[in-house]
């Protein structure tokens, strides 16, 4: 199905991408590494990205489905996320990234190189007006879900 009426989902594949890229952002120029949960995050919204240029490609009309759906997965995951950081319920076992990950035997006897521990996903590194990043990822990804959502059923 091919619809030449389907609202301009560049915006939504714009939104996506710059929270991807704030979150690449406080990862490489601030230096906060991510956690496992963080790093789950990112992928639905790299999939977002893909679906809002499919969409531009082919103005498919299941495609604002589809980019809801991406969305509302990720934001789901930022709030099991913050549940584990408020300590509202357990984190997974493994939720930690490997730190250690391109660390030589040799950097690790070498009192000149620094080696980090893994990032524990219970701990907020930082947070504006009290709310971390991943309740951040929650409100703006329920934000995005909306526009989606407003894109599907509109009638053109």
């Amino acid at each position: 199905m091919h619809d030449a009426d389907q609202p301009d989902p560049s915006g939504h594949a714009g939104f996506g991408l710059s929270i991807l890229a704030g979150a690449f952002y406080f990862q490489y120029v601030v230096g906060l590494l991510p956690c496992q949960l963080c790093l789950w995050q990112r992928w639905p919204h790299a999939a977002a990205v893909g679906i809002g240029l499919a969409a531009l490609a082919t103005r498919w009309r299941l495609w604002p489905w589809l980019g809801a759906l991406a969305t509302l997965v990720t934001a789901g995951i930022g709030l099991f996320h913050v549940g584990v950081e408020q300590t509202w319920w357990e984190g997974l076992a493994t939720c930690t990234v490997d730190a250690m990950a391109g660390v030589s035997g040799d950097d690790l006897l070498n009192m000149d190189v620094a080696v980090g521990g893994p990032v524990r996903c219970d701990v907020v590194p930082w947070a504006m007006w009290g709310i971390s990043m991943a309740g951040w990822n929650v409100i703006a990804s329920l934000g995005l879900t909306l526009v989606w959502l407003v894109a599907a059923t509109r009638k053109d």
